[in-house]
């Protein structure tokens, strides 16, 4: 049973997060995020503090040619008058491929973004054991650069129902590039990431903020996302 949400997306998340590896050695992201996980056990007496930067939370999938890394990215909110916000842009779940260079160590200069939107993670959400998904990118769909740069996500079973193979595509005729990155997900991973999912899905849609969340404090959260570096959202989002 194939299951594909072909969507074709524009949008500018230049203000938001950056992948799972920002700040560590390009050559060896696993040591980076490695040096993360030592951090938070030696600092728990810390982590009750109340903090105006951000978490770092990505759930990451490291194999021997290949790693994933998955985070959430927050909506962004604009006043609308005192004490009242409307959303601006709705989040995603932004997906970090980078290929391996040798055991443990993975390429940061030739990592790939797809970011899904809600309807892309709710497709996700609601595969079976057997069904596959597929989904477009155009990431400059409304700018002079339509389709120069074409990327797409297929989840596919493998063939002993052991989990699923993720592969990511991209072929960019600006930089006369075809990229395909695979990683393979066992079914105890792919849980995991159904349910991290079905968690950060009413997050990305800003929907928190209506049922509990406090507007003063969702808005200063929000500004003090620490802004990406553009240039590497912009091969995942054009501008509109």
């Amino acid at each position: 049973m194939m299951k594909q949400a072909r969507t074709l997306l524009s949008r500018s998340l230049c203000n938001q997060s950056s992948s799972l590896f920002e700040g560590s050695s390009r050559s060896s992201a696993f040591r980076g995020f490695a040096t993360w996980v030592d951090s938070s056990t030696t600092k728990r007496a810390d982590a009750a503090k109340p903090s105006s930067g951000r978490v770092f939370a990505p759930y990451a999938i490291f194999k021997g040619r290949a790693a994933l890394s998955v985070e959430p990215v927050l909506p962004t909110f604009t006043k609308i008058e005192p004490g009242n916000l409307r959303i601006d842009r709705r989040g995603s779940v932004m997906m970090t491929f980078m290929p391996a260079v040798s055991e443990r160590k993975y390429d940061w200069e030739k990592k790939q973004l797809f970011a899904l939107s809600p309807t892309e993670v709710g497709s996700v959400i609601s595969m079976g054991p057997q069904d596959s998904s597929e989904f477009f990118h155009d990431p400059s769909m409304k700018s002079s650069n339509a389709g120069q740069v074409r990327k797409s996500l297929s989840i596919k079973p493998l063939a002993d129902s052991t989990g699923y193979f993720f592969q990511l595509s991209v072929t960019d005729n600006i930089q006369n590039s075809n990229d395909r990155i695979v990683v393979p997900v066992s079914k105890a991973e792919f849980a995991v990431l159904k349910s991290a999912f079905s968690f950060a899905l009413p997050h990305i849609l800003g929907w928190d903020r209506i049922t509990g969340g406090d507007v003063g404090i969702a808005a200063q959260g929000i500004a003090s996302l620490p802004k990406a570096d553009p240039m590497q959202l912009e091969l995942e989002w054009g501008k509109e």
